[in-house]
């Protein structure tokens, strides 16, 4: 198919995909992308869907469709991983979720699923790992980060686990999830049809609640109770794996057991690494030279290579190294202290605590504020928004820094909004 018809056909699909922060660069491989994942008449009625989540009825509106064809199309795109189907107070909901994470790694968690995994394998390839625009807008588009590490908490000491937070566990969120899908890993699966896969685990990539429920409900991961979460996550650790999950504390959507070879977010932090694109731990490796034999497995270990050796600067000797951190590329994962096999490494609290997004809504604002794209989640002309939808997201815009409010009201130009974040508007809503 040329360039142009497939410009024709997906364009409309490509900029609904934009509105939203986690969006994706139009280009010639976006296009074969979203072919390879949609009709034509999908796309066409997919880019009309709106942002926020919806049911039945809305998608029936801007479709002009009766409401029972309406809902064999939403399953249909469901089944296929290309939306969330959930329920909420009782009522059937759907939402589009962004290509990453989202309907781009859902479509090679199953394996055998209808699509020509190879060809998507190849295109992801392309479009994320040698061209750039998609990787950096995605992890090194703001300052707000997609996702986190996790830290492994067997490598803390004591001290640290005294105050390392419930939402910093990924045991927490496993043992506290309504709902746990496993699926297999999209960036080994990919890496796998090119024959470029490392031999960490494949079935171990961890969502978890609503996601989870329309996954496990579509046949795209497999439910797991919490005892075999727990089981995978060690399995993941024994294999020197990251945990890169969503960057929220409520509520996380999903856990990936990361390698730094394969995986997109590992590649990424390399890649783009003066950008920080992942949002790293509240700990940091701390080397003892005394102990420390210059082995090199902690920075062997290291999935984002912040760890390296260099010279011991002995005189007695010469060729003695010891391994050094560089603190700038650390994601605080604690890899390294579980490789170190003379316990030369060990993790302390960073001076300064991250910050993480409360829900995923504070994050979607932070991100759109920072990415100019506030307007979108707001004014959402494939949605009837009432005034709780509206309410939720200047409810999370008043609790922003001054700086964040200043960015996002400059955005808007709105006078409603401006009004709504004077100094004399936050006293009354504290009290």
């Amino acid at each position: 198919m040329s360039h142009a018809t497939l410009r024709n056909s997906y364009q409309t699909l490509s900029d609904r995909l934009n509105l939203f922060p986690q969006g994706a660069p139009p280009s010639e491989l976006l296009f074969q992308i979203l072919e390879a994942l949609f009709t034509r008449d999908e796309a066409t009625l997919v880019a009309l869907l709106p942002i926020k989540p919806f049911n039945v009825a809305a998608a029936a509106r801007v479709w002009k469709k009766p409401a029972a064809e309406s809902q064999t199309i939403l399953e249909g795109l469901a089944s296929k991983g290309m939306l969330l189907d959930m329920e909420m107070r009782g009522e059937q909901i759907f939402v589009l979720p962004p290509p990453m994470a989202g309907f781009f790694e859902f479509s090679m968690m199953r394996m055998g699923n209808g699509y020509d995994q190879k060809l998507l394998a190849e295109l992801y390839y392309q479009y994320l790992n040698v061209e750039e625009d998609f990787v950096k807008s995605l992890f090194a588009g703001g300052e707000t980060q997609l996702g986190r590490t996790f830290v492994n908490e067997k490598a803390l000491s004591g001290d640290n686990t005294l105050t390392v937070m419930d939402y910093e566990r990924a045991s927490e969120v496993i043992q506290t999830a309504a709902h746990i899908g496993v699926g297999s890993c999209y960036c080994r699966h990919k890496m796998q049809h090119l024959g470029k896969a490392c031999d960490a685990p494949m079935d171990i990539c961890m969502t978890f609640s609503g996601t989870a429920e329309s996954l496990i409900k579509h046949g795209i991961a497999r439910q797991v109770e919490a005892k075999e979460g727990m089981d995978l996550l060690d399995l993941a650790r024994s294999h020197n794996l990251v945990q890169f999950g969503e960057n929220v504390q409520n509520k996380v959507a999903f856990i990936c057991n990361c390698c730094g070879c394969c995986c997109e977010a590992m590649l990424a932090a390399k890649r783009f690494a003066v950008l920080n694109p992942i949002a790293s731990t509240n700990f940091l490796p701390e080397v003892s030279e005394d102990l420390c034999s210059g082995c090199g497995k902690c920075a062997e270990a290291c999935p984002v290579e912040a760890m390296g050796l260099v010279s011991a600067s002995d005189p007695h000797h010469l060729k003695r190294r010891k391994a050094r951190l560089e603190e700038s590329l650390c994601l605080g994962c604690g890899v390294c202290v579980r490789a170190c096999t003379k316990g030369s490494i060990k993790l302390k609290a960073r001076k300064q605590r991250v910050i993480t997004p409360v829900t995923t809504a504070h994050r979607a604002v932070l991100m759109a504020i920072e990415r100019g794209q506030l307007q979108n989640l707001i004014f959402d002309n494939q949605a009837q928004w009432n005034h709780r939808a509206m309410a939720a997201i200047l409810g999370v815009i008043l609790k922003l820094p001054p700086v964040k409010q200043i960015m996002a009201s400059r955005q808007m130009k709105s006078r409603y909004l401006e009004q709504l974040m004077r100094p004399r508007d936050f006293v009354h809503l504290e009290h």
